[in-house]
C-alpha cells in the first residue's frame, strides 16, 4: 500500500492534470493509476478535475478509476458525466459502469433514466449497472459473492457464472441474445477465471456479437488474461476500420498487456490510425509493452515512490 504521508499529491496532480501541456499520455496514464490505488478522498478529487481534459481515452479511463476505488464521493461527477449528451460515448458509458462498480443502490433511479438513451452503448451499460447494483445489494447473494472471488483485481460489471465450468456450456450462454445482458457477461468472466487456450477461443466469439459494448468488453478480459492465444483475435479487431473505435482502442490495449514479440509490429503499425482514440490507445499499449517486457516491478516508472501502479489491464483498463 502507499505510504500517503509521503505521497507528492501536487505533483502527481499536475501530471495527470498536464498543467504544464507537455506531458506526455503515457505518463499521465501512470499518474492516474497511482491515485487510483491510494484511493483517498483528494485523489478522487484530483481525478474528477481531470476529467475536464480533451482526451476521450483519459477521461474513460478516469471514470473506470474512480468505479474501482469505490467511494460514493465519485457518484456526483460520475452522474454529471454520464447525463452531458455531448460527451464522447466511451467516456458516458464509462461513468455509468463506474457507478454499477461504486454499487450504491440510491443510485439505481439515476441509471434507469438512461434506459432509454439515443447511445445503445449507454443503455446497455445501465442495464448491466442495475442489475450488478441489484445482485450486490441482495442478501441471497453474499454467499455466493464471498465464494466467488477473482484472481483479478477488478470490480467487474457481472460476477462469474457459478452455474456451470463447461467451457461449451459457457459459450453457449455467452452468445445466446435471449438472455440478458448480465447473464452473458457472467458466461464471460466465468470464461476468464478458467483462463485455459480453449476459455480464450470460446471468448472471442463474443467478438462477432452484435453489441459494440459486448465486443469490448470481451477485448478488455483479453488484456486482463493477458494469453498469448487470444492475439490473433485481438489484431483482426484492430485492423477492422469499421468495427466500432471503442472495441479497436480495447483491442490496442489488450495487446499492449499481452506483449508478445509480435505484439510491437502490430501497434507500431496503428500509431498514425484515422481514429485519435485508437493512436492514443497504441502509444499507451506501446508503453505498457515496454512495462511488460522489461522485467520492472511495478507500471511506475518514475513514480514508482508514489506507489504501486500496476500494469492497467490487470486493473481493467476498459
Amino acid at each position: 500500500m502507499v505510504d500517503q504521508l509521503n505521497v507528492n499529491y501536487e505533483y502527481l496532480e499536475n501530471a495527470l492534470c498536464n498543467t504544464t501541456g507537455t506531458t506526455p499520455l503515457a505518463e499521465r496514464f501512470r499518474a492516474l493509476f497511482t491515485l487510483k490505488n491510494i484511493a483517498d478522498d483528494r485523489s478522487i478529487d484530483i481525478i474528477a478535475k481531470a476529467l475536464a481534459d480533451d482526451s476521450a481515452l483519459l477521461k474513460h479511463e478516469l471514470a473506470y478509476c474512480l468505479g474501482q476505488i469505490g467511494n460514493p464521493r465519485a457518484n456526483s461527477v460520475l452522474t454529471k458525466v454520464l447525463a452531458d449528451p455531448i460527451e464522447h460515448e466511451m467516456v458516458r458509458h464509462e461513468a455509468a459502469e463506474a457507478i454499477g462498480a461504486i454499487g450504491s443502490i440510491e443510485m439505481l433511479p439515476v441509471l434507469e433514466e438512461y434506459l432509454k438513451d439515443p447511445n445503445q452503448s449507454v443503455v446497455e451499460t445501465c442495464e448491466l449497472a442495475i442489475d450488478k447494483i441489484r445482485y450486490d445489494n441482495d442478501p441471497k447473494n453474499k454467499a455466493e459473492r464471498e465464494a466467488n472471488k477473482s484472481c483479478y483485481n477488478s470490480v467487474d460489471p457481472a460476477p462469474p457464472s457459478t452455474s456451470t465450468k463447461s467451457i461449451e456450456e459457457l459459450r453457449s450462454q455467452l452468445n445466446n441474445t435471449d438472455l440478458s445482458l448480465f447473464e452473458r457477461y457472467r458466461a464471460m468472466f466465468a470464461l476468464r477465471e478458467i483462463g485455459t487456450p480453449e476459455a480464450v477461443l470460446a471468448l472471442a466469439t463474443g467478438l462477432k456479437d452484435k453489441s459494440a459494448l459486448f465486443r469490448h468488453e470481451v477485448a478488455y478480459i483479453f488484456g486482463q488474461m493477458q494469453h498469448p492465444a487470444s492475439v490473433p483475435a485481438l489484431t483482426e479487431t484492430l485492423r477492422d476500420s469499421k468495427e466500432a473505435h471503442m472495441v479497436r482502442h480495447e483491442a490496442a490495449e489488450a495487446l499492449g498487456s499481452i506483449a508478445t514479440p509480435q505484439v510491437l509490429e502490430i501497434l507500431e503499425s496503428f500509431r498514425q490510425d484515422n481514429e485519435q482514440v485508437v493512436r492514443e490507445s497504441c502509444v499507451v499499449a506501446l508503453d505498457m509493452y515496454e512495462y511488460e517486457t522489461s522485467g520492472a516491478f511495478q507500471y511506475a516508472d518514475g513514480l514508482e515512490k508514489q506507489g504501486e501502479a500496476q500494469n492497467m489491464h490487470s486493473l481493467k483498463l476498459a
